[in-house]
Protein backbone atom coordinates (compact mmCIF):
# COMPACT_ATOMS: atom_id res chain seq x y z
CA UNK A 1 0.00 0.00 0.00
CA UNK A 2 2.55 2.54 1.00
CA UNK A 3 4.70 1.61 -1.93
CA UNK A 4 1.83 2.21 -4.59
CA UNK A 5 0.90 5.67 -2.75
CA UNK A 6 5.18 6.59 -2.95
CA UNK A 7 4.91 5.23 -6.58
CA UNK A 8 1.44 7.83 -7.46
CA UNK A 9 3.24 10.60 -6.03
CA UNK A 10 6.68 10.02 -8.21
CA UNK A 11 4.35 9.81 -11.17
CA UNK A 12 2.72 13.05 -10.26
CA UNK A 13 5.92 14.69 -8.90
CA UNK A 14 7.30 13.82 -12.77
CA UNK A 15 4.40 15.00 -14.33
CA UNK A 16 4.19 18.15 -12.22
CA UNK A 17 8.25 18.39 -13.63
CA UNK A 18 7.33 17.81 -16.64
CA UNK A 19 4.33 20.55 -17.33
CA UNK A 20 7.00 23.16 -16.13
CA UNK A 21 9.85 22.58 -18.17
CA UNK A 22 6.98 22.55 -20.98
CA UNK A 23 6.18 26.01 -20.18
CA UNK A 24 9.33 27.34 -19.38
CA UNK A 25 10.55 26.08 -23.08
CA UNK A 26 7.24 27.48 -24.53
CA UNK A 27 7.79 31.08 -22.41
CA UNK A 28 11.71 30.56 -23.55
CA UNK A 29 12.02 34.46 -25.45
CA UNK A 30 10.40 35.98 -21.64
CA UNK A 31 13.03 34.07 -19.38
CA UNK A 32 15.88 35.31 -21.93
CA UNK A 33 14.55 39.11 -21.43
CA UNK A 34 14.85 38.58 -17.61
CA UNK A 35 18.47 37.04 -18.09
CA UNK A 36 20.59 40.33 -17.91
CA UNK A 37 18.58 41.36 -14.56
CA UNK A 38 19.09 38.20 -13.07
CA UNK A 39 23.12 38.61 -14.12
CA UNK A 40 23.10 41.64 -12.82
CA UNK A 41 21.94 40.78 -9.27
CA UNK A 42 24.27 37.64 -9.29
CA UNK A 43 26.93 39.31 -10.21
CA UNK A 44 26.72 42.56 -8.58
CA UNK A 45 24.56 42.12 -5.57
CA UNK A 46 24.97 38.28 -4.47
CA UNK A 47 28.39 36.95 -5.29
CA UNK A 48 29.95 39.88 -3.73
CA UNK A 49 28.53 39.24 -0.79
CA UNK A 50 31.25 36.26 0.60
CA UNK A 51 33.88 39.10 0.68
CA UNK A 52 31.57 40.31 4.22
CA UNK A 53 34.08 37.57 5.80
CA UNK A 54 36.48 39.95 5.54
CA UNK A 55 34.73 42.59 8.02
CA UNK A 56 35.83 39.97 10.71
CA UNK A 57 39.27 39.81 9.65
CA UNK A 58 42.48 42.05 9.46
CA UNK A 59 42.34 41.50 6.12
CA UNK A 60 45.54 42.18 3.97
CA UNK A 61 45.14 41.62 0.11
CA UNK A 62 48.54 40.23 -0.29
CA UNK A 63 47.14 36.79 1.87
CA UNK A 64 43.97 37.17 0.66
CA UNK A 65 40.54 36.34 2.43
CA UNK A 66 41.54 32.42 3.65
CA UNK A 67 44.97 33.52 4.80
CA UNK A 68 44.19 36.65 6.81
CA UNK A 69 43.65 36.59 10.82
CA UNK A 70 40.53 36.25 12.27
CA UNK A 71 39.47 38.90 14.89
CA UNK A 72 35.81 38.50 15.30
CA UNK A 73 34.07 41.79 16.01
CA UNK A 74 36.79 43.96 16.42
CA UNK A 75 36.14 46.17 13.86
CA UNK A 76 32.01 46.77 14.63
CA UNK A 77 33.62 47.36 18.66
CA UNK A 78 35.78 49.92 16.64
CA UNK A 79 33.29 51.42 14.52
CA UNK A 80 30.91 51.65 17.58
CA UNK A 81 33.38 53.15 19.52
CA UNK A 82 34.35 56.10 17.78
CA UNK A 83 32.66 59.74 18.42
CA UNK A 84 33.14 60.54 14.58
CA UNK A 85 30.89 57.11 13.59
CA UNK A 86 28.16 59.17 15.49
CA UNK A 87 28.40 61.83 13.67
CA UNK A 88 28.62 60.75 10.50
CA UNK A 89 25.55 58.29 11.27
CA UNK A 90 23.28 61.14 12.38
CA UNK A 91 24.33 62.88 9.32
CA UNK A 92 22.98 60.28 7.54
CA UNK A 93 19.93 59.75 9.12
CA UNK A 94 18.77 63.99 8.56
CA UNK A 95 20.08 63.10 5.23
CA UNK A 96 17.34 59.95 5.33
CA UNK A 97 14.93 62.79 6.68
CA UNK A 98 15.19 65.55 4.65
CA UNK A 99 14.67 63.60 1.83
CA UNK A 100 11.43 61.55 2.89
CA UNK A 101 10.09 64.47 4.06
CA UNK A 102 10.67 67.15 1.18
CA UNK A 103 10.92 64.92 -2.01
CA UNK A 104 8.43 62.08 -1.26
CA UNK A 105 5.44 63.49 -1.53
CA UNK A 106 6.62 65.49 -4.85
CA UNK A 107 5.90 62.93 -7.15
CA UNK A 108 2.83 62.47 -5.52
CA UNK A 109 1.88 65.79 -6.26
CA UNK A 110 3.27 66.08 -9.64
CA UNK A 111 1.60 62.86 -10.27
CA UNK A 112 -2.00 64.21 -9.30
CA UNK A 113 -1.56 67.82 -11.01
CA UNK A 114 -0.56 65.46 -14.86
CA UNK A 115 -3.33 63.04 -13.97
CA UNK A 116 -6.13 66.30 -13.86
CA UNK A 117 -4.70 67.64 -17.08
CA UNK A 118 -7.17 67.07 -20.11
CA UNK A 119 -5.28 68.08 -23.12
CA UNK A 120 -2.86 65.24 -24.22
CA UNK A 121 -0.70 66.88 -26.21
CA UNK A 122 0.39 69.39 -23.02
CA UNK A 123 0.32 66.73 -20.70
CA UNK A 124 2.92 64.28 -23.18
CA UNK A 125 5.08 67.36 -23.12
CA UNK A 126 5.21 68.33 -19.76
CA UNK A 127 5.73 64.70 -18.79
CA UNK A 128 8.92 64.78 -21.08
CA UNK A 129 10.35 67.99 -19.52
CA UNK A 130 9.93 66.79 -16.20
CA UNK A 131 11.57 63.17 -17.07
CA UNK A 132 14.63 64.61 -18.76
CA UNK A 133 17.10 65.44 -16.06
CA UNK A 134 16.95 61.78 -14.43
CA UNK A 135 18.88 60.96 -17.46
CA UNK A 136 21.36 63.64 -16.67
CA UNK A 137 24.48 62.33 -14.84
CA UNK A 138 24.72 64.27 -10.80
CA UNK A 139 28.18 65.17 -12.41
CA UNK A 140 26.16 67.46 -14.67
CA UNK A 141 23.71 67.98 -12.40
CA UNK A 142 25.93 69.22 -9.37
CA UNK A 143 28.21 71.21 -11.65
CA UNK A 144 24.99 73.06 -13.15
CA UNK A 145 24.51 74.14 -9.83
CA UNK A 146 28.02 74.98 -8.69
CA UNK A 147 28.05 77.77 -11.95
CA UNK A 148 24.50 78.88 -10.91
CA UNK A 149 25.20 79.11 -7.08
CA UNK A 150 28.95 79.94 -6.89
CA UNK A 151 30.14 83.33 -5.97
CA UNK A 152 32.55 83.83 -8.65
CA UNK A 153 30.15 85.27 -11.26
CA UNK A 154 27.51 82.70 -10.49
CA UNK A 155 23.99 84.18 -11.55
CA UNK A 156 22.02 83.57 -8.38
CA UNK A 157 25.06 86.11 -6.32
CA UNK A 158 24.84 88.31 -9.71
CA UNK A 159 21.06 88.90 -8.74
CA UNK A 160 21.59 89.28 -5.43
CA UNK A 161 24.29 91.95 -5.50
CA UNK A 162 21.97 93.43 -8.50
CA UNK A 163 18.91 93.82 -6.18
CA UNK A 164 21.61 95.22 -2.74
CA UNK A 165 21.73 92.05 -1.10
CA UNK A 166 25.22 90.42 0.14
CA UNK A 167 26.46 87.36 -1.85
CA UNK A 168 25.74 84.05 0.11
CA UNK A 169 28.31 81.12 -0.58
CA UNK A 170 25.75 78.68 -0.90
CA UNK A 171 28.44 76.02 -1.81
CA UNK A 172 30.70 75.84 0.83
CA UNK A 173 28.10 76.79 3.93
CA UNK A 174 26.88 73.79 5.76
CA UNK A 175 23.42 75.77 6.59
CA UNK A 176 22.45 75.61 2.96
CA UNK A 177 23.80 71.87 2.30
CA UNK A 178 20.51 70.54 3.42
CA UNK A 179 18.41 72.74 0.94
CA UNK A 180 21.07 72.39 -1.88
CA UNK A 181 20.78 68.50 -1.60
CA UNK A 182 16.78 68.46 -1.75
CA UNK A 183 16.10 70.65 -4.39
CA UNK A 184 19.12 68.81 -6.82
CA UNK A 185 17.18 65.71 -5.74
CA UNK A 186 13.64 67.00 -6.40
CA UNK A 187 14.71 68.83 -9.82
CA UNK A 188 16.46 65.54 -10.70
CA UNK A 189 14.18 62.71 -9.39
CA UNK A 190 10.49 64.14 -9.26
CA UNK A 191 9.78 63.78 -13.13
CA UNK A 192 11.01 59.95 -12.81
CA UNK A 193 9.16 59.40 -9.64
CA UNK A 194 5.87 60.13 -11.38
CA UNK A 195 5.86 56.99 -13.49
CA UNK A 196 5.24 54.36 -11.05
CA UNK A 197 2.37 56.72 -9.98
CA UNK A 198 0.48 57.25 -13.14
CA UNK A 199 0.40 54.02 -13.63
CA UNK A 200 -1.21 53.35 -10.58
CA UNK A 201 -3.74 55.96 -11.27
CA UNK A 202 -4.36 55.12 -14.88
CA UNK A 203 -6.12 51.70 -13.16
CA UNK A 204 -8.42 53.43 -11.03
CA UNK A 205 -12.01 52.70 -12.05
CA UNK A 206 -13.09 55.61 -14.16
CA UNK A 207 -16.64 54.83 -13.09
CA UNK A 208 -15.80 55.68 -9.57
CA UNK A 209 -15.14 59.72 -10.77
CA UNK A 210 -18.09 59.61 -12.86
CA UNK A 211 -20.50 58.73 -9.98
CA UNK A 212 -18.35 61.09 -7.87
CA UNK A 213 -19.68 63.83 -10.81
CA UNK A 214 -23.36 62.65 -10.92
CA UNK A 215 -23.35 63.37 -6.68
CA UNK A 216 -21.46 66.84 -6.95
CA UNK A 217 -17.49 65.89 -6.06
CA UNK A 218 -15.63 68.55 -6.96
CA UNK A 219 -12.19 67.74 -8.52
CA UNK A 220 -10.18 67.81 -4.87
CA UNK A 221 -12.93 66.11 -3.48
CA UNK A 222 -12.63 63.02 -6.40
CA UNK A 223 -8.86 63.45 -5.79
CA UNK A 224 -9.02 62.89 -1.79
CA UNK A 225 -12.03 60.31 -2.20
CA UNK A 226 -11.11 58.21 -5.36
CA UNK A 227 -7.13 58.77 -6.43
CA UNK A 228 -5.39 58.73 -3.76
CA UNK A 229 -7.25 55.54 -2.30
CA UNK A 230 -6.58 54.07 -4.96
CA UNK A 231 -2.93 54.44 -4.97
CA UNK A 232 -2.44 53.95 -1.39
CA UNK A 233 -0.89 50.85 -1.70
CA UNK A 234 1.73 52.08 -3.91
CA UNK A 235 2.34 54.37 -2.25
CA UNK A 236 2.99 52.60 0.80
CA UNK A 237 5.31 50.41 -1.44
CA UNK A 238 7.40 52.83 -2.81
CA UNK A 239 7.35 54.03 1.57
CA UNK A 240 8.77 50.94 2.33
CA UNK A 241 11.27 50.94 -0.49
CA UNK A 242 12.05 54.14 0.90
CA UNK A 243 12.86 52.86 4.61
CA UNK A 244 14.97 50.17 3.54
CA UNK A 245 17.52 53.20 1.66
CA UNK A 246 17.65 54.97 5.13
CA UNK A 247 21.20 54.16 5.38
CA UNK A 248 21.54 53.91 1.55
CA UNK A 249 21.66 57.01 0.21
CA UNK A 250 23.11 58.71 -3.39
CA UNK A 251 26.97 58.11 -2.44
CA UNK A 252 27.97 59.72 -6.01
CA UNK A 253 25.61 62.56 -5.29
CA UNK A 254 26.85 63.45 -1.40
CA UNK A 255 30.25 63.32 -2.69
CA UNK A 256 30.27 65.80 -4.90
CA UNK A 257 28.52 68.32 -2.53
CA UNK A 258 31.02 67.24 0.16
CA UNK A 259 34.01 69.92 0.60
CA UNK A 260 35.93 70.92 3.66
CA UNK A 261 33.62 73.45 4.81
CA UNK A 262 30.33 71.69 5.12
CA UNK A 263 31.97 68.13 6.60
CA UNK A 264 30.51 68.48 9.57
CA UNK A 265 26.71 67.88 7.94
CA UNK A 266 28.02 66.12 4.66
CA UNK A 267 29.95 63.66 5.94
CA UNK A 268 27.50 60.00 5.90
CA UNK A 269 28.32 56.33 5.82
CA UNK A 270 28.77 55.97 2.10
CA UNK A 271 31.50 58.69 1.85
CA UNK A 272 32.80 57.60 5.71
CA UNK A 273 33.40 53.53 3.54
CA UNK A 274 34.87 54.85 0.42
CA UNK A 275 37.34 57.45 2.56
CA UNK A 276 38.61 54.60 4.76
CA UNK A 277 38.37 51.93 2.14
CA UNK A 278 40.04 52.93 -1.06
CA UNK A 279 42.10 55.44 0.36
CA UNK A 280 42.82 54.78 3.52
CA UNK A 281 42.86 50.61 2.77
CA UNK A 282 41.14 50.04 5.67
CA UNK A 283 39.18 46.80 3.93
CA UNK A 284 38.00 44.98 6.59
CA UNK A 285 36.76 48.36 8.52
CA UNK A 286 34.97 49.61 5.55
CA UNK A 287 33.48 46.35 5.01
CA UNK A 288 32.04 46.09 8.67
CA UNK A 289 30.38 49.60 8.25
CA UNK A 290 28.76 48.25 4.67
CA UNK A 291 27.71 45.43 6.85
CA UNK A 292 26.03 46.97 9.47
CA UNK A 293 24.80 49.47 6.79
CA UNK A 294 22.90 46.27 5.32
CA UNK A 295 21.53 44.50 8.59
CA UNK A 296 19.95 47.79 9.50
CA UNK A 297 18.12 48.59 6.37
CA UNK A 298 17.21 44.57 6.31
CA UNK A 299 15.73 45.19 9.85
CA UNK A 300 13.81 48.19 8.94
CA UNK A 301 12.46 47.25 5.90
CA UNK A 302 10.83 44.00 7.41
CA UNK A 303 9.58 45.59 10.34
CA UNK A 304 8.07 48.71 7.89
CA UNK A 305 6.59 45.82 6.12
CA UNK A 306 5.02 44.36 8.82
CA UNK A 307 3.27 47.55 10.30
CA UNK A 308 1.80 48.11 6.94
CA UNK A 309 0.50 44.33 7.18
CA UNK A 310 -1.02 45.09 10.54
CA UNK A 311 -2.72 48.55 9.27
CA UNK A 312 -4.29 46.44 6.44
CA UNK A 313 -2.01 47.30 3.65
CA UNK A 314 -0.36 44.53 1.07
CA UNK A 315 3.16 45.82 1.95
CA UNK A 316 6.10 44.64 -0.82
CA UNK A 317 5.63 40.71 0.39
Amino acid sequence: MNNTAAEAGLVKYKESSGRKWKRIVRNRYIYLMILPGVLYFLIFKYIPMFGLVISFQDYLPYKGIMGSDWVGLKHFSRLFSEPEFWNIFKNTIVVFVVNVTFYFPIPIILSLMLNEVGNAFFKRFVQTLVYIPHFLSWVIIVSISFVMFTMDGGIINEMLTYFGFQPVNFLMSSGWFYPMYVLQVIWREAGWGTIVYLAAMAAVDPGLYEAARMDGATRIRQIWHITLPGIRTVIVVMLILKVGSVLDTSFEHIFLLLNSMNKDVAEILDTYVYTAGLKQGQYSFSTAVGLFKSVVSFILVMGSNWLAKKAGEEGVY
